[in-house]
């Protein structure tokens, strides 16, 4: 039979393998990122830039050179990565375009302490809309590559992008949320339900519209339950007048009994 202090040393070993374990399992620390300047919001067709800072670029020990890759789904791209040393001074630059590049040399040896990215392009048209979640593109993802194939993603940013006429009716949408949601009205429940299945169909105009109809079927919903609410309080005053009134005369009419009887 195991003793207490044998299987106190026995779970001790065990977790001690479970975290050599899960030590091993987790992948070499990919590049850190510093200052990042990456829009999160776009309307199709615009021109955008973006920004990020790489640093800590050899955490590795035993990692003295790799090579950067980008990818985005802008279009008529156009990327710009500088290399600068400890001092902040530039070490040198190179510019790819397309949607994707690689190549890009990180070393020691020619003293690059950080690396900054850039990239300029066109928002993408939106391929399918859904209201929720919000349609998105990739405006920029770096990825760490090694000798021998192996590589590790440094990071990715997204953005959500839009035309005028879907963001109209996403504006529309969203103010109707809020006030069907402040009252108990099956139709404006069905007609912001509406709104979103026309969204989701690209209808923008019709979307706009249902969703205005919910908004203000919402209101005249909550106008109601707010005269509801005042006749109650009306009818609830009456009452309580009517039992003042009733006691005072019920009140003079014991007051006058005893008059008499006097």
């Amino acid at each position: 039979m195991m003793t207490k202090t044998s299987w106190s040393r026995f779970s001790k070993l065990a977790l001690a393998c479970l975290l050599v374990l899960s030590v091993a399992s987790v992948p070499a620390a990919a590049v850190s990122v510093g200052d990042s300047d990456v829009t999160s919001d776009a309307e199709v067709g615009s021109q955008v830039t973006a920004t990020a800072t790489l640093t800590e670029l050899y955490r590795n020990p035993t990692l003295e050179s790799w090579t950067l890759a980008g990818s985005t789904e802008l279009t008529d791209v156009t990327w710009t990565v500088t290399y600068y040393d400890q001092t902040g001074a530039k070490v040198d630059q190179e510019s790819f375009d397309g949607q994707s590049f690689s190549g890009a040399e990180v070393a020691t040896a020619d003293g690059t302490s950080e690396v900054e990215v850039r990239i300029t392009g066109t928002v993408p048209a939106v391929a399918d809309y859904s209201y929720e979640p919000p349609q998105s593109f990739t405006v920029m993802a770096l990825e760490q590559t090694r000798e021998g194939g192996s590589s590790n993603d440094i990071d990715n940013w997204s953005a959500t992008h839009y035309t005028q006429e879907s963001r109209e009716a996403r504006d529309a949408i969203a103010e109707a949320e809020t006030a069907v949601s402040e009252v108990d009205s099956q139709q404006a429940d069905r007609s912001l339900r509406n709104a979103v299945e026309a969204y989701n169909g690209e209808e923008f105009t019709l979307a706009t519209d249902l969703a205005n109809q919910a908004q203000e079927q919402a209101q005249k919903t909550r106008q109601s339950n707010q005269l509801v609410q005042y006749a109650l309080y009306g009818v609830g005053a009456l009452v309580v007048i009517g039992l003042a009134v009733g006691g005072f005369l019920y009140w003079r009419s014991q007051q006058q009994g005893h008059d008499k009887l006097g």
